[in-house]
């Protein structure tokens, strides 16, 4: 396995690989310090980024490498060059290539092409890097065995939800998506790849659409942000209104398990899709979550480099 491009590339053995490594370099993030000396690593995003950046930043450098940030309006592609093109100029001077951006379809290009292991940092059908940071927060909170527990994400059936969906398929795990039913529901596609590999790993995966459906008796309340970037701003009113009963309020928490947990991948808007009473709560463990999105890519360009992911294509 070359790249990680998308969630649904993951065994479930690489999964445990890069959970167990992130924990080590929770511990110890200068464990691998040698892993990309005197080398670099290209981050090219042309979405903003907060979490993504610092993570990326960081994981680099404690691995010993330099890392290059490049905007959409650094490179040439904005002019006309082609993903291709770019790619194979990028790998003659980088070892490996972070990607944030809006369609899958590049991030997927841009793996095609490049010699180096490309990283999807985010894209709008897709979260790989949050979900693994999402995981290795459920498991300090309820260890690795999930069996008898319920992880809802509720909110927008976005990029997020269909992670979500996907990266609990492959764990074996009981997950839920409550959402809107139609245009704002997750994608067909994410839902029927989720239940695909759910018929091999012996996951639940259920897409419900009533917030109280999902909450019940769930382990992990998980939301986002209802209006994602590059959502057209002439849908604001009729899309929160659609998402209005599924902010995750203190009522809503307390449907969940005596022991749950509320996650959210951040930035949050409180008042809107998450009450402060919530998110700024016992029960909320966002800190730890947004901290292990250095662990989780510094796993990930430590395993992609050395060739140790197998991936399930």
């Amino acid at each position: 396995m070359k790249d990680l491009l998308r969630t649904e590339h993951l065994s479930r053995a690489d999964v445990e690989l890069l959970l167990d490594t992130a924990a080590k370099f929770a511990e110890d993030p200068f464990l691998a310090r040698s892993t990309l000396a005197n080398q670099t690593v290209g981050i090219y995003m042309t979405k903003p980024s907060t979490r993504t950046r610092l993570a990326s930043e960081t994981a680099i450098a404690h691995l010993g490498g330099t890392p290059v940030f490049l905007r959409g309006d650094d490179l040439q592609l904005g002019r006309g060059e082609t993903i291709a093109d770019t790619a194979k100029i990028m790998s003659g001077f980088l070892s490996a290539l972070i990607v944030r951006t809006f369609a899958q379809s590049d991030v997927d290009e841009l793996g095609k092409y490049a010699s180096i292991p490309v990283i999807n940092a985010l894209t709008d059908a897709d979260h790989p890097t949050q979900l693994l940071a999402d995981w290795i927060t459920i498991r300090e909170k309820f260890g690795k065995d999930v069996s008898g527990r319920k992880f809802t994400y509720i909110g927008d059936g976005n990029n997020m939800a269909h992670a979500w969906l996907i990266m609990g398929a492959i764990l074996g795990a009981h997950v839920v998506a409550a959402t809107p039913d139609g245009k704002w529901a997750p994608d067909a596609e994410a839902i029927t790849t989720a239940k695909k590999i759910a018929e091999k790993s012996g996951a639940k995966i259920e897409v419900v659409h009533d917030a109280r459906a999902g909450a019940e008796g769930a382990s992990v309340l998980y939301t986002d942000v209802w209006m994602s970037m590059g959502d057209p701003e002439a849908e604001r009113a009729e899309k929160l209104k659609a998402l209005s009963p599924f902010a995750v309020t203190p009522e809503l928490m307390k449907l969940t398990t005596s022991d749950s947990i509320f996650m959210h991948c951040l930035p949050a808007h409180r008042g809107e899709e998450v009450s402060a009473d919530v998110i700024d709560g016992p029960a909320s463990v966002i800190w730890r979550e947004a901290f292990h999105r250095r662990t989780t890519i510094q796993a990930i360009l430590y395993h992609l480099v050395r060739g140790e992911l197998t991936g399930n294509l």
